[in-house]
């Protein structure tokens, strides 16, 4: 398929025929291709469950409130946002990017591009990402907003627009598997309807770890699992062309 059917073919499908199997390997597999989505400052703070043993699919079918899609998948992926890992993954992205740049930047170039990497990753992402009880945000929103009056700024700093900013890019990730699963013919279903509490205690997932979503994996059972017509509002309604 092109990326026109593709984008056609996938549907939030909620009942899977349990005699149709997908290798789990396929399905890792497109979960290392959602890696390569787009996300705010190469930060990666996400994680993904692939879940494939029996008794572990009732388990997150029930916190899922036993919806359809996930008492009738064989495979669910829970994807999770990593906040608590700020620190370490902006030390491998700054050590990544000392290489990426000795090795294709000009060498004329290559000190000022380091130099900026370093406080970029070594600076200001631990101090956007840092978390105390919202205080370290309010001095962040605070401080960006004084400086906002001299010249452009980025005004979402607070620990809740973080929070935010990470959970879109795991969004990012998992479209880009539900994207890779419908171009091989595979089903899927975002859910965010479920008991988060319950689900981290199953996953035994850190405090810090958050739910962003659970994606139950499988082939439709024919129609009964698609609703009908595709419902979307009108595009002109939403489209703005200045």
């Amino acid at each position: 398929m092109n990326l026109n059917e593709v984008l056609h073919y996938r549907r939030s499908v909620r009942a899977y025929d349990r005699t149709k199997l997908i290798d789990p390997e396929r399905i890792k597999h497109y979960l290392e291709l959602a890696t390569l989505a787009p996300n705010s400052s190469d930060m990666q703070l996400w994680e993904f469950y692939h879940i494939t043993q029996p008794e572990l699919l009732a388990k997150v079918s029930r916190a899922c409130l036993d919806q359809k899609a996930t008492s009738t998948a064989s495979q669910i992926v829970v994807f999770v946002v990593r906040r608590d890992w700020y620190r370490k993954h902006a030390r491998f992205v700054l050590d990544f990017e000392r290489e990426n740049i000795r090795r294709y930047s000009p060498k004329e170039r290559q000190a000022k591009r380091i130099k900026d990497r370093e406080l970029y990753y070594g600076k200001l992402m631990p101090f956007v990402y840092a978390r105390f009880f919202g205080v370290l945000g309010l001095f962040r929103k605070l401080l960006v907003n004084i400086i906002s009056i001299f010249r452009p700024m980025m005004l979402e700093v607070s620990e809740n627009d973080m929070r935010v900013t990470a959970h879109k890019s795991c969004a990012l990730a998992a479209q880009t598997f539900m994207i890779a699963m419908a171009n091989e013919g595979y089903d899927t279903c975002p859910l965010e309807g479920l008991d988060s509490r319950r689900l981290k205690r199953i996953l035994k997932l850190p405090h810090g770890a958050e739910i962003n979503m659970v994606i139950p994996c499988g082939i439709r059972d024919g129609n009964k699992g698609i609703w009908g017509e595709r419902c979307r509002v009108p595009f002109d309604e939403v489209y703005r062309r200045i």
